[in-house]
C-alpha cells in the first residue's frame, strides 16, 4: 500500500505550531515510505474563511520545508460532492432527512436538561416515513448511528480505544442550505484524495469515531489513525496567546531558523534514543509512528534558543546576510549599501558565533550597517568621553593613517604597542575606547578582525566621529 498523509488546516488565521509539528510529522512518515504529503484548505466555514491566511498557510509550509504533492486542494470547491454522499447515505439507509425547526430543537434541548437527559438530538425523524414531511421546510440530513454496541479505534499512538455507541449521537452531515458539516466533508476528501494514514491532533480522536461510521456505511477502507498529543505551555496548560508565539510566522519574524523550529517540532514528542540534533535527512530515514509519545509535550523557548544557536553556527554565511538583512533594514530604515553587505559577509563568521536569534544576529552586526556618526550606548558613550580615552583615540588615529598592512593581527600589535606606552601594559584601555568608537558598544565581535573589515578609511572616520564626542 501506498502511503498517503496529509495536512488540513483551516484558514481562519495564522498557521499554528501545533499545526506545523502535525504537517511535519504527516510530511516525514510519507516521505520516509516513499508515499505523497497533501495539502487541504479546510475552507467550508465562510464566515471565518479569509484568503490571507490561506496564503499565510502556504508561506509557513514553504518556509519551513514541508512541500507537499500537487494542487492544494479547497474542500469549499468539493460541497457538491459532499452533498452526493449525504445523499448516497440517505439511499442506503445509513442516513435520513430530519425536518426539526431550529424552535423545537431549543425546546427538545431544554427538556433534557431539565429532566437531567443526554442533549443528543431525540432521534423523532430517524424512521419516520417521508409522508409526514411538513410541506416548505428545508430538511438536514442526519447519519443513523448505532443504537447499542461499541466502536473502536486502533489509534497508532494512543492504542486501542474504544467508545460506547450511546455516546454517538445522530449528527448532520448535510445542512438545509446543502453546505456540509465539517464531519461529513473530512471524511469524503480523505476518501478521494486516497489518504491513508490520518496524523492529527488528539483533540480529534472523538471526531474519529463519528467519522468512522460514514466510512463504514459507505463501504470504504478505514484509513490508519495516530492522534498526537497536543502542545503545552510551560507551565502545563494548553499552548495558547498568554504563553507568546503561537503561529509559524511569529516564529520566522522572531528570528529562528526553519531548520532549528523542525528540529525543535520534531522533539517535541518524539524521539530517537538521546539524538538531540537531527537533520532532515536522519529524520526521514528514523521518523516512525510509534516513537510518538502519549503525554502532552511542554514548549520550551531556551530549548528552541539552544537549537537554534547550533543552527545559526552551522548555516553558510553567505544565507545569514540574506537572512539578516530584512532586520537590518527595518533597524535602519534604508536598504543596504552593498558595501555594508560586504562588511556584513566579512564579518558574518564572528557575529553568528554570539546570536541566538536572527534578531540577536542583527543588533550584534548593527554598527556595520549603521549610518555615521554611530549612535552610542550609555556605558559607551561615558568609555570615549573619558579624557585619558580621548588622548588614547587621538593617539590611534595618528598611528593607524600609516599603519601597514592593515591586517587585524598588525592591528593588535599596534594596539599592544601603544598600551605599553600610554596605558602601563593594559590591552582593555586601548581596546575599549576602540571598540566603542567603531562599534557605540562596550560589547562587540572581535574589535581588531571588525577593524580589519572596515577598512582604514571607515575606521579613522569613526575614530575622529568619537573623539569629537
Amino acid at each position: 500500500m501506498s502511503v498517503v498523509t496529509r495536512i488540513a488546516p483551516s484558514p481562519t488565521g495564522f498557521m499554528h505550531i501545533g499545526t506545523a509539528r502535525t504537517a511535519l510529522f504527516s510530511w516525514l512518515y510519507a516521505r520516509g515510505r516513499g508515499g505523497k504529503f497533501l495539502l487541504r484548505i479546510e475552507d467550508t466555514d465562510r464566515e471565518r474563511y479569509h484568503p490571507e491566511a490561506v496564503d499565510a498557510i502556504k508561506s509557513g509550509m514553504k518556509w519551513l520545508g514541508l512541500n507537499w504533492d500537487g494542487d492544494a486542494v479547497s474542500q469549499f470547491e468539493r460541497r457538491d460532492r459532499h452533498a452526493e454522499i449525504a445523499r448516497a447515505l440517505v439511499e442506503k439507509g445509513a442516513a435520513y432527512y430530519c425536518y426539526c425547526s431550529p424552535e423545537e430543537l431549543d425546546v427538545m434541548r431544554a427538556q433534557a436538561v431539565a429532566e437531567g437527559r443526554s442533549q443528543f438530538y431525540d432521534r423523532r425523524w430517524r424512521d419516520r416515513p417521508a409522508g409526514d414531511a411538513p410541506p416548505g421546510v428545508k430538511p438536514v440530513i442526519r447519519i443513523k448511528a448505532p443504537l447499542a454496541g461499541d466502536s473502536t479505534v486502533q489509534d497508532q499512538v494512543q492504542g486501542p480505544v474504544t467508545v460506547d455507541s450511546q455516546n454517538l449521537d445522530d449528527f448532520i452531515l448535510l445542512r438545509s442550505d446543502g453546505t456540509p458539516t465539517y464531519m461529513l466533508a473530512v471524511v469524503v476528501d480523505d476518501y478521494d484524495m486516497g489518504v491513508t494514514h490520518v496524523i492529527r491532533g488528539n483533540d480529534h480522536l472523538n471526531n474519529t469515531f463519528r467519522q468512522k461510521l460514514i466510512i463504514e456505511a459507505m463501504g470504504w477502507p478505514v484509513p490508519v489513525y495516530a492522534h498526537i498529543p497536543l502542545i503545552h505551555g510551560p507551565d502545563g496548560a494548553k499552548l495558547s496567546k498568554r504563553h507568546g508565539a503561537q503561529g509559524i510566522e511569529d516564529y520566522r519574524d522572531m528570528g529562528y531558523l526553519p531548520e532549528a523550529l523542525r528540529n525543535y517540532l520534531l522533539r517535541l514528542g518524539w524521539g530517537h534514543g538521546d539524538d538531540e540534533i537531527i537533520s532532515m535527512d536522519q529524520a526521514v530515514a528514523w521518523f516512525d509512528l510509534d516513537g510518538i509519545v502519549k503525554s502532552p509535550a511542554r514548549f520550551d523557548f531556551a530549548k528552541l534558543e539552544s537549537l537554534n544557536a547550533h543552527y545559526m553556527k552551522e548555516a553558510d554565511d553567505a544565507r545569514l546576510v540574506d537572512l539578516v538583512t530584512p532586520f537590518l533594514e527595518k533597524q535602519t530604515g534604508t536598504p543596504l549599501s552593498a558595501q555594508s553587505r560586504a562588511w556584513l559577509a566579512a564579518g558574518m563568521a564572528d557575529l553568528k558565533q554570539r546570536a541566538k536569534t536572527l534578531v540577536a544576529l542583527a543588533d550584534e552586526a548593527h554598527f556595520y550597517v549603521a549610518p555615521r556618526p554611530l549612535p552610542f550606548e550609555d556605558k559607551a558613550r561615558q568609555t570615549v568621553s573619558d579624557p585619558a580615552a580621548q588622548h588614547i583615540l587621538t593617539i590611534l588615529a595618528a598611528r593607524l593613517e600609516t599603519l601597514e598592512p592593515w591586517t587585524e593581527q598588525a592591528i593588535e600589535a599596534l594596539c599592544h604597542d601603544i598600551a605599553n606606552q600610554q596605558a602601563g601594559g593594559k590591552l582593555g584601555k586601548v581596546a575599549m575606547p576602540l571598540r566603542a568608537a567603531l562599534t557605540g558598544r562596550s560589547a562587540s565581535p572581535p574589535i581588531f578582525k571588525a577593524a580589519e573589515i572596515l577598512g582604514r578609511r571607515e575606521v579613522l572616520a569613526r575614530l575622529k566621529d568619537a573623539i569629537a564626542n
